[in-house]
Order: structure tokens, then C-alpha cells, then sequence
């Protein structure tokens, strides 16, 4: 196969895998893949050195992808020969061709050290009050991370092992270093354009160091160590096998003093081997000879290199070429590339000076004497043509005192980035070194050279240490960054001069498919600002832990927008707070559509209703944002937890709405999101009402919210509850009063209880409504408990109006009133008699079975059902206001505070049964008449109306009727309930001084009495009352006195002579007022009833009254 063919295959072999790769990556094979530290998508990962095999291990087991494992394994891999496993351990396969890859291993390939992988993702903040440093062994310089101090795994290694280690080794181990270096810093990378003749980081590490040693000659220490073999073996084998740390402590505290023991710890941390540190010193003190007066700083260092460091210094061809390139190229980049002066006249010496550098490189492949003799022309040539070039002054500089090679933008920012990156312990890259402050100094030397000033160094620094937190996570890091950070000067801070220097650091970048152009902070600051951006534009998922690194990531973020804010003549009116408010909404959006994703997944397994679990961890996602997030964004923008509270509520009300506007009935879905929704509406209006106060929440909710209204809607709702329930307690109410006439027909539940059982079911309807009212915890306005209040005032007076409804008028209890007669035989002038004479009117036979299924004991359970209604109205009442309070005190409700100021205050809910209790209180007295009068007129009618005073007052007195009248009494007594005793014997009472009435003035016929009787008719009202007193037992005697008094004035006109009852009652007739102070009715009924003919006569004359003799 021709080496195109092999090219071609090669290429197509690459894509492949990348299509692969890029498949397994973007689809669902891979249960979760993490990216390396700094990259933030796919097109961030270099694809080509990722390990296949560990990409489809953890695919086949369902693992999480951790791409920076894959990337290390796939270099680590690259240490090894390829080895098929299938077959015996004596077969290797290997890619490389036998003839240059020497013979087969004898043996099996040592084992891979068992790795952990390192996290990508930053670790939790740690709040460290110690300053940033640790102890740096120089001596444990090779140590990568994947090695172990203490490894049990390592096989021991003999002193045959040690003769074998040679200086290719040590430069590998730099190399791999520096390969994971830059795989790290991929996404960090500065936005500088890539080098035309490919130099690497490690060809810009070692050339860092032999500038520094070049300054540190010109201040003269320069001195060339001197070490054993022996000892330099030792040396080899330590950085493979790792030491203790207390060798490293052992190491580091023999450091030499000065800038020699400063140099040494450099090359440590810079990872040159000892062999190249030899040559670089013993080649620029060679380069110095016969230099009188010229310093070791100024002088063209990698052409001197090349013309003072030989061939046979390397042990190693392969070593020797790579050293060579990369001088040449140091070269090239420095003098022609990336000139800091123009070439001007000079600008033809530039293809000159390509062609040598090819001269050289060819000179390789000739033999041996025509090889040297070319390469010393060529370097003769190269160092006429270089020298001229690289000695050209720029403005200010005086003419052979400078050498512009390395400080051209952009070979110097690289340069001094590798020497920056000496700072960080090598054992704990975490960590700056003790040493930190010595270096910075010794670093400062090199200013000269590469063209260094105070805000290029303050910006470098601060990228490298803030590239360093990325990977490690250490927060102490972070604050270095912030202080160099605002060391550097701002527009208005800069002398002309450092502007115009500034100005002219661009560079155009490849960016986006064009070419783009960067300032030199844009270069450097733009890659921090992306990842501050990122990080904080999803702050909920990277600083959940804690505020602390927050708080500096953010000073950070604003720190760098302030000065690429310049860079782009923009003019900020409120940078922090626009920045801070993109950051919020940014977090906000993406923790709620997580939130609200997780919370779908949930529900879908639990059929619970998704918004009221979304309302509940909103409002802990609001919680988590005022305690840990807003208080450090609140340093630059006060209203912060504003614009978070006022972004969520907006977030969730778009996903409450369509499930408002489709809610009718209260469901269980409505009475679950309700509540929720209304409490999380509370929350946030808390939140912005402790930062912006009551005035300025008015001011917000008029411009920002839209308030969700859930308590308009959840009212119109429990309304639409209200009035339905209460119309079926309408139909229950009925259906218990129809039970009990039909059923349980007014019976008392016990001895105890005297009531019937029908009000006690009302009340248990009731109770059951008002207890499913207050168990809707929606929102509820008062108007919803004041349709609630009416509705059960209504059932009530419904209930009540249903126990009376069965009773008849009195007048159908009260017998006919006799034809008005007078007392002489005689005929009447029939006339007078049918104008004087009532119709009779008789009672139905349907009212008269009424009237008698209503007997006392069934009227007094009727009474008793009343009484406990309304006794236990007032605990009904007050528990339905303790349970309203209780209610209203839950759901505070603060949007009152700016939305309903002007509304009147809570009315009043405190006698909100004043209807029910007027209309029970008129029915027991109704009742309590309507019993005394059914005693009286219907049950007693015969012994009491019929009987009493019958023909002769002396032998039908009271007393002959006391007796029954004392059972009708004893069974009101044990069955009506002690509060209403009074009241019903009281009605009897009444019934029983009318019944007395009705025989001395409508007594008929057989009634007849003179002032003889009066004395027997006082003593028969004083038995009746002291019949009701009895002895203290019954009635007050006030009371009684009271309602007696009004039948001693009729006694008293029967005590009177007839001629003095006649003037009376002609004086009456004629417009004057009785001496008796009664009417002419009365008056005019007494002498009816009197038997003498002078009464007679003249109520016939005078008023036509009929004889009581039959006509004939």
C-alpha cells in the first residue's frame, strides 16, 4: 500500500470514529455523560482522544460517562503496545512496523493502575479563613495526577531497572503532563490565534524557563549545578515511584537560599529535566563570551542556543531534532509572526529568513561534514538577518539596547502564561506555593524580555489563577483572581501611553466560521466571562451548596463585564443590575422548567395533582432563593429577591391559568391546587413585601403581577357550593319534620332528652355542611360565610315554620260565644235578635282530628325540639366564627394590603342567627298559647267553659275543677324541659283567666250573677292564683299578680249596684269615660247577665237585647 493510499485510509478511519463516537455520545446509549472540566457541550470535546473502549464499557454496563477519564485513559493508553487480550499472553499485535519498533516484549505488559476518576463538575465551596498555600517539594517534580504516593500495585524495581532510565523518559513524562494540560484547559482556552508553525505548550514551557534563566543570568545567578549519576538516577526513579511526604518536606527545606534555590524550584515546577537545564545555562554563559558590556536579558536567546548547544550534548537524535524545531520556530514566530515593530525597509529579509531556517532543518539529512558546514552558514546568515531584525527600535527605544524577538503580542501573553503556572503546587494543584511571592519577583525580570507590563501581568495572572479554580474547585483561588482583577486600571484610570500600548494588542481569531477581532482583555477575560455567564445562569443547580462561592463568582462576573464594558465603548447606566437581572431570569427559567419536569414525571407515577405539588416546591425553590442566592446578588441589585419572587410567580402563573379558566365545579383537583396556589401567591407577595415594603408592593403589583385571583375564583366556586348544598338542606329538613309527624309522631328520644329526634338531625346536617365548608381550605372571601350564615339562618326558620305549621287557629279551639241575651221572659223583637246573633261556626272533622293528635305531650316535644334549637344556635354560631378566625389567620391575606384598602372593613359575624331566633322564639310563644288554650277551651271545656258558674255561682264554683286542671298541669310539667316551665304554664295560665272571662261575660243563658256573687268570684281568682303560685313552686307571684289583674276590674263591675252600671254605661254611650275605666261592651255584658228587671229593661230599650225565653 502506497503511503497516499495509507493517508486516505487513515483519514476515513478518523471520521468514522468521530461519526461514532459522536452517535454513542448524542443518543441514548449512555445514561448520563460528564463533561471534562471547562467544556460545556459536545463541540468543547475533543473527540479524537476519547478511549472508545472505556466510551462502550460504560455503554454495555449502563454507567455514566466521564469523558476527562476517557480522555486520560485513551493518553494513557497511548504509554502501552497495542496487545489483542483474546489470544495468549506471548502474542503481541503491534500498530507500529517490527523493523522500527525492535523486537517483541518477553513479557506480559505491566497492569494499568487502577484510577479514580476526578470529578469535572467544581466541588463544594469550603470557606477558608487560612491564606491559599501549601508546601511545594521541589524535588517531586513528575508527578501527574493519575499517580499514588503509596501505590501497593507498583512492581519493585531492582538496580538493573534504574541503569535502564534515560532523559527520553523524563521529556515523555513532560510531554504527557503537558497533554493533560491542555485537554484541561480546552474550554478556558484565550481567544488568541493558534501558532503558524504548530509550536506546543510544551515547546512554549521550556522556552519559558530559558528565558527565565536568561534573566536570572543578567542578574547574576546563573550557576551551573553539579550532580552525580548516580544521584541524578536516584532522582528518576523517585519521580517514578513518588515520595513520602516527608522526603518532600525533607527535599524542600534543603533548598538552596537566594536566586539559586528560587531557579532550581522553577525548573521544578516548569517540569524541565535536569540534563536541559544544564544545557540551557552552560549555553547561554557560552553565548556570553566576548559580549562585553552586553546583558544576558538582551540577547537573541534561542539563536544563541542554537549556535552554543551542539548535537552531541543529546543522547538522543529524535531529542536533539525537537529542540532544534522548536528554536527555529521560537524564531520564526517571535521575529516574523508576531513582530512587536514593524519590518518596514526590513520586510524583504523576511523570506530570507525562512529560507535558512528550512537550510538548517535540511542539513539534518546530510552527512555528517557537508551537514556541520551548512548549519554554521546558515547560522552565521541567520544571525546577521535575525540580529537586524530583532534590534530595530520601536518608539522610545534606544538603538542597540534592545531585542524585540519574544515580546510581540502574541508569543509573549503565551510565553509568560507557562511561567505563571509555576505558582501552583505541584502535589496539590489547588494550592499556591510558599514560594508564590519569590516567583511573582523573579517573574518580573522577565518583563523586559517579553515586553511585560503591570495591568498584562495583573490580567494573565488572574486568567491562569481563575483557568487553576476551574479545575481544582479551590475557592481561596478565586480571591487572588478578584484582586488582581480590580488592580487592573479602567479607561479613565490609564495614562495615554498604557492606551495606545492596549490598543494595539489585537488579534483576529477564527471564531464562528470568521475571523473576529479581540482586544487584548477581550482575549483574555472574554473565556472567564463565558464561564462565570454559564455558571450563573444556572446558579440554582452550581451553587446550591452554599453562598460563599457565589458570592465570588459573581464579583468576578462583574468585575470583567465592567472592563469588556470599555473595551466595547458601551455605556453601562446600571451594569450590575442589568447583568444581575439576565442572571435571575436565566437561573429562574431553567430551576423551574427542572422543577416542573420532575414534578410531571412524579405525578404521572402518582396521580397526584401536578400543580398543587408544583405550588409546593415552587414555593421551597422561592424559599431556597431568598436564603442562599438573593442575599449575595442583593450587594448588586437591592431588588433582587424582587425580580426572583416576580419571575417565579409569572412562571407558575402561566402554567395556572389554563386550569383556572377551565374550573367549574370545587373537584378534588380544585381544592388540592387551590390552597397551594393561593399560598405560594402569599409567599411571594412576602418576599417582595420585606424587601420593597408595603407602598412599594402596591407599586409592584400594579406593574408587575398579575395577580392569579384565586380568591375570586375559589369564591365563585364555594358560592356555587353554598347554594346548592344549601338547597339540599332545604329537601333534608323537610324530609326529617315529615319523619317525625309520620314516624317517630313527636316522641321524646329519652327521659333525658325531651326533644324530638328531628332536630337533632337538622343539626347534624348542618354541622356536616359547615364542617365540609371550613375543610375546603381554597380561598374564601366573607361574602361565601355570609351566603352560609343566610342559607343555614334560612333552614332554621324553615325547620321552625314546619313544627308549627300543624297547628289550627284558637278560634277553632274556642267554642261559639252565646247569643247575648238578657234575663227576663219575654219575647224579643226578632229583628234585633238575627242582627245580634252569630252564625255558629263548627269545625271540620279533618281539624278536629288535628287538634286532637295534638296533645300535650306532643306539644310540649314540639316546644322542646324549639328550645334546643336556639339553645344551641350560640354555639353553633360561635364555632363556625372561631373556625372562620382560625381560617383567616392561616391565609394571612397580604395582597389586602395594596389591592383592597378601600373596601370596608370584615363585617360584624357575630349575630348572624337573629332571624332564627326571633322566628323560634315567636313559635314557642305561640305555642305555649296555643297549649294553654287547647287545655283550656279544648280538653277542660266541659268541667271549665260548660260548667263553671253553671245556674248558680255558689254551686259550681272553681274548686270543682282545680283537680283536673292539676293533671292537665303535672302533664305539661314532666315533659316540658325546666327553661320553658314558666313559659307554658304561663300560656295556661292566660288560657285559664280568658276561660274565666268567657263564663262571667259570654256565659249564655245559664249564667246569671249579682253583686252577692262578687265576694265568691274574688275568692275563686284568688284560688286560681294562688293555684299557679303554689307556694313558691309555680309561677312568681309578680307575674301572676299581673296577668290576674285584669279580670278584678270585671268582678268589680259585678259588685256594683244595677242603676250604677246603667249611668255608667249611658255615660259611655254618650261619649264620657267610665268611672270604672272599662268599655260599654263590658259594662253592657254584665247587666246581661244580671236577673233583674231594671236591667232588663233597659238593656231591651236601649239596646234591643233579646230575651233568653224561647219564642213562641
Amino acid at each position: 500500500m502506497d503511503e497516499e493510499n495509507v493517508i486516505e485510509l487513515l483519514q476515513r478511519y478518523r471520521r468514522d470514529r468521530q461519526v461514532l463516537l459522536n452517535y454513542i455520545l448524542s443518543g441514548n446509549l449512555i445514561k448520563k455523560v460528564v463533561m471534562p472540566p471547562g467544556a460545556i457541550s459536545l463541540d468543547d470535546v475533543d473527540i479524537d482522544q476519547v478511549s472508545v473502549d472505556y466510551v462502550l464499557n460504560c455503554a454495555k454496563k449502563g454507567e455514566p460517562l466521564d469523558l476527562g477519564d476517557a480522555i486520560r485513559l485513551f493518553h494513557d493508553s497511548l504509554d502501552y503496545p497495542y496487545v489483542n487480550n483474546t489470544g495468549a499472553t506471548e502474542e503481541f499485535y503491534l500498530l507500529t512496523k517490527p523493523e522500527y519498533s525492535g523486537p517483541a516484549p518477553t513479557r506480559e505488559p505491566p497492569p494499568v493502575p487502577a484510577t479514580t476518576p476526578s470529578p469535572v463538575v467544581i466541588p463544594p465551596p469550603v470557606v477558608e479563613s487560612e491564606p491559599v498555600t501549601v508546601s511545594s517539594p521541589a524535588a517531586a517534580t513528575n508527578l501527574t495526577k493519575s499517580q499514588s504516593f503509596d501505590s501497593p500495585s507498583e512492581k519493585e524495581l531492582t538496580i538493573d531497572d534504574i541503569e535502564d532510565f534515560e532523559d527520553d523518559e523524563d521529556e515523555f513524562d513532560s510531554r504527557r503532563a503537558s497533554r493533560r494540560h491542555q485537554t484541561d484547559a480546552s474550554d478556558l482556552s484565550l481567544r488568541l490565534p493558534l501558532f503558524e508553525t504548530g509550536i506546543t505548550d510544551d515547546d512554549l514551557r521550556e522556552t519559558a524557563y530559558e528565558i527565565l534563566v536568561a534573566a536570572a543570568g543578567a542578574s547574576g545567578g546563573l550557576i551551573i549545578p553539579q550532580k552525580e549519576k548516580k544521584k541524578e538516577k536516584r532522582h528518576k526513579l523517585m519521580r517514578k515511584l513518588g515520595r513520602s511526604k516527608s522526603e518532600s518536606v525533607d527535599t524542600h527545606t534543603q533548598r538552596q537560599p537566594g536566586l539559586v534555590g528560587l531557579l532550581e524550584t522553577m525548573r521544578a515546577q516548569l517540569e524541565i529535566t535536569e540534563s536541559m537545564d544544564i544545557r540551557t545555562r552552560q549555553g547561554l554563559l557560552n553565548a556570553m563570551v566576548g559580549k562585553v558590556g552586553k546583558r544576558m536579558d538582551n540577547i537573541l536567546i534561542p539563536l544563541e542556543l542554537l549556535c552554543c548547544i551542539s548535537r552531541a550534548e543529546f543522547s538522543d537524535m529524535k531529542a536533539y531534532l525537537r529542540w532544534q524545531k522548536r528554536q527555529l520556530n521560537m524564531l520564526e514566530e517571535g521575529l516574523i509572526n508576531h513582530p512587536v515593530v514593524g519590518f518596514g525597509e526590513l520586510g524583504r529579509k523576511v523570506n530570507e529568513l525562512r529560507n535558512l531556517f528550512r537550510k538548517i532543518e535540511e542539513s539534518e539529512s546530510l552527512p555528517p561534514s557537508a551537514a556541520e558546514v551548512q548549519r554554521t552558514e546558515c547560522l552565521r546568515s541567520l544571525r546577521e538577518v535575525a540580529t537586524s531584525l530583532s534590534e530595530r527600535p520601536a518608539r522610545g527605544d534606544l538603538t542597540g539596547e534592545v531585542c524585540h524577538w519574544a515580546d510581540g503580542y502574541h508569543l509573549n501573553v503565551a510565553l509568560y502564561e507557562k511561567m505563571l503556572g509555576s505558582v501552583f503546587d505541584i502535589l496539590d494543584e489547588g494550592k499556591l506555593t510558599e514560594e508564590v511571592e519569590e516567583i511573582l519577583e523573579l517573574l518580573k525580570s522577565t518583563w523586559r524580555i517579553l515586553g511585560i507590563t503591570e495591568t498584562v501581568h495583573d490580567t494573565c495572572y488572574a486568567w491562569v489563577l481563575f483557568r487553576q479554580f476551574v479545575f481544582t474547585g479551590e475557592q481561596g483561588l478565586l480571591k487572588v483572581v478578584i484582586d488582581h482583577l480590580r488592580k487592573i486600571p479602567l479607561k479613565e484610570q490609564r495614562g495615554p501611553q498604557q492606551r495606545l500600548h492596549l490598543k494595539s494588542l489585537r488579534s483576529s481569531v477564527d471564531a464562528e466560521g470568521g475571523y473576529q477581532d479581540f482586544t487584548f482583555f477581550q482575549s483574555f477575560l472574554s473565556p472567564v466571562q463565558k464561564w462565570v455567564d454559564k455558571k450563573l445562569n444556572d446558579y440554582h443547580q452550581h451553587f446550591s451548596e452554599g453562598p460563599s462561592l457565589m458570592a465570588n463568582v459573581v464579583t468576578v462576573a462583574m468585575l470583567t463585564r465592567r472592563i469588556l464594558g470599555e473595551e466595547n465603548d458601551k455605556v453601562l447606566e446600571s451594569p450590575d443590575r442589568d447583568q444581575i437581572d439576565r442572571y435571575i431570569t436565566s437561573s429562574v427559567k431553567s430551576a423551574f422548567l427542572k422543577m416542573a419536569h420532575s414534578v410531571e414525571f412524579k405525578a404521572d407515577a402518582t396521580h397526584e395533582p401536578v400543580l398543587a405539588t408544583l405550588a409546593e416546591e415552587t414555593k421551597k425553590l422561592l424559599k431556597k432563593d431568598t436564603t442562599i442566592f438573593t442575599p449575595v446578588l442583593s450587594k448588586w441589585h437591592p431588588q433582587a429577591a424582587v425580580v426572583s419572587a416576580s419571575l417565579i410567580h409569572k412562571l407558575y402563573g402561566n402554567k395556572l391559568r389554563p386550569f383556572l379558566e377551565h374550573a367549574e365545579h370545587l373537584t378534588e383537583d380544585v381544592v388540592s391546587v387551590f390552597p397551594a396556589s393561593d399560598a405560594l401567591e402569599q409567599h411571594i407577595m412576602s418576599v417582595m413585601a420585606s424587601v420593597a415594603g408595603d407602598d412599594g408592593l402596591d407599586s409592584i403589583c400594579r406593574q408587575k403581577i398579575a395577580s392569579y385571583q384565586i380568591e375570586n375564583k375559589s369564591g365563585t366556586l364555594v358560592l356555587r357550593w353554598v347554594n346548592g348544598q344549601l338547597e339540599r338542606i332545604e329537601t333534608w329538613i323537610k324530609r326529617a319534620a315529615d319523619q317525625e309527624f309520620t314516624v317517630q309522631v313527636w316522641d321524646p328520644i329519652s327521659p333525658q332528652q325531651r326533644h324530638g329526634s328531628s332536630i337533632v338531625e337538622v343539626y347534624r346536617i348542618i354541622e356536616e355542611t359547615t364542617d365540609q365548608f371550613f375543610a375546603f381550605k381554597v380561598p374564601m372571601r366573607d361574602g361565601e360565610l355570609n351566603s352560609l350564615w343566610r342559607g343555614l339562618d334560612k333552614a332554621f326558620q324553615v325547620y321552625t315554620q314546619l313544627v308549627t305549621t300543624p297547628l289550627v287557629d284558637k278560634e277553632d279551639l274556642v267554642p261559639p260565644v252565646p247569643v247575648l241575651t238578657r234575663h227576663k221572659k219575654e219575647l224579643g223583637i226578632k229583628a234585633f235578635v238575627k242582627k245580634e246573633v252569630q252564625e255558629v261556626k263548627t269545625v271540620d272533622e279533618r281539624k278536629v282530628a288535628e287538634i286532637t293528635q295534638l296533645t300535650i305531650p306532643k306539644l310540649c316535644v314540639r316546644l322542646n325540639s324549639l328550645y334546643y334549637g336556639i339553645s344551641q344556635l350560640s354555639k353553633l354560631e360561635d364555632g363556625i366564627n372561631e373556625r372562620w378566625a382560625r381560617k383567616k389567620t392561616e391565609n394571612i391575606n397580604i395582597r389586602r394590603l395594596t389591592h383592597e384598602k378601600s373596601k370596608s372593613a370584615v363585617p360584624n359575624q357575630k349575630n348572624q342567627f337573629d332571624g332564627s331566633r326571633r322566628e323560634i322564639n315567636c313559635a314557642i310563644d305561640r305555642l305555649c298559647e296555643f297549649t294553654g288554650m287547647k287545655v283550656i277551651f279544648w280538653d277542660l271545656q266541659q268541667p271549665f267553659i260548660d260548667n263553671l258558674y253553671r245556674n248558680n255561682v255558689p254551686q259550681a264554683r272553681l274548686e270543682t275543677i282545680t283537680e283536673v286542671l292539676d293533671l292537665a298541669l303535672n302533664q305539661l310539667c314532666d315533659v316540658i324541659v325546666e327553661q320553658l316551665r314558666d313559659r307554658v304554664v304561663t300560656g295556661l295560665l292566660q288560657a285559664s283567666l280568658d276561660g274565666l272571662l268567657r263564663v262571667i261575660l259570654d256565659g249564655g243563658s245559664t249564667r246569671v250573677f249579682s253583686p252577692n256573687d262578687a265576694p265568691l268570684l274574688e275568692d275563686d281568682l284568688e284560688t286560681l292564683k294562688e293555684f299557679f303560685i303554689a307556694g313558691g313552686d309555680g309561677l312568681p307571684r309578680g307575674t301572676v299578680e299581673n296577668l290576674v289583674s285584669r279580670v278584678r276590674p270585671v268582678i268589680n263591675l259585678i259588685k256594683q249596684e244595677t242603676r250604677v252600671l246603667i249611668d255608667d254605661l249611658r255615660e259611655v254611650t254618650h261619649g264620657g269615660k267610665s268611672k270604672f275605666g272599662t268599655d260599654s261592651k263590658t259594662l253592657l255584658r254584665v247587666l246581661c247577665h244580671r236577673n233583674d228587671s231594671e236591667a232588663s229593661h233597659y238593656v231591651k230599650k236601649h239596646f234591643k237585647i233579646p230575651s233568653s225565653a224561647p219564642s213562641n
